[in-house]
């Protein structure tokens, strides 16, 4: 059996009295574009700041390309080609964007990756390009729009030479323009694939209850009482 490229078993993590993540166990493969989803409050973003090493679980197992992530540093994950959009973006407001990216290009493994001889403003440029904002490069960050922060937040993460791109709510407070202009840069990740998700895991209180094809998944008695309740069935 091949080793699955990210691989979370038993994982859980409590807030005092609160249990956040319970239990929580998935796989996901290379070529997948994977989509967690719950109701507000349900631990997706407990979840994936698990996995990026920014909380640390209480119990249970992270592994990545078969490697132990779980006590690692933030900035080592990142190194070992993880990265992570936050959903409250913080930019360094005072400088010009393609500035905010080429930070991001000075990480060790962006240095150490096949393009280090490039210029470090030129590889800036090219996860611009790849947001789809290069021609507002020169622009201070201070000046972007939700969704054209939220564009910046993808170049910086793509910049550190991913090979896992963890987004957090990217279409979270979006226009309807806005929320289309990043699903074409998120389908710039994998162009072989047609379309945005090809499976969906749902989350509520800390439980997933659901994993499957969004079609599936929309139908899945659990998911319709999570986000409609009793009543609403």
């Amino acid at each position: 059996m091949d080793q699955p490229f990210l691989e979370v078993k038993k994982l859980g993590k409590n807030f005092g009295g609160l249990r956040a993540v319970s239990d929580v166990d998935l796989r996901m493969d290379r070529k997948e574009i994977l989509g967690l989803i719950g109701p507000n409050g349900a631990g997706k973003t407990t979840l994936l700041r698990l996995i990026t090493g920014v909380l640390k679980p209480d119990w249970g197992s992270i592994r990545f390309n078969g490697r132990e992530l779980v006590g690692m540093k933030t900035w080592d994950i990142v190194n070992l080609g993880i990265a992570f959009t936050f959903q409250n973006m913080r930019p360094f407001r005072r400088l010009p964007i393609i500035a905010n990216v080429m930070v991001a290009c000075l990480s060790p493994r962006a240095m150490k990756s096949g393009e280090w001889v490039k210029k470090v403003e030129a590889r800036a440029l090219e996860a611009l390009e790849f947001a789809g904002i290069s021609d507002m490069a020169l622009e201070k960050a201070s000046t972007l729009s939700q969704g054209d922060l939220k564009r910046l937040e993808v170049a910086r993460a793509v910049a550190t030479e991913p090979e896992l791109l963890l987004l957090d709510e990217p279409f979270g407070g979006l226009s309807p323009a806005e929320t289309e202009l990043m699903a074409q840069s998120i389908k710039r990740l994998h162009k072989e694939l047609m379309k945005i998700v090809d499976r969906v895991i749902v989350l509520d209180f800390g439980t997933i209850i659901a994993d499957g094809t969004p079609e599936a998944v929309v139908r899945h008695p659990e998911v319709i009482r999570a986000y409609l309740g009793e009543e609403g069935i």
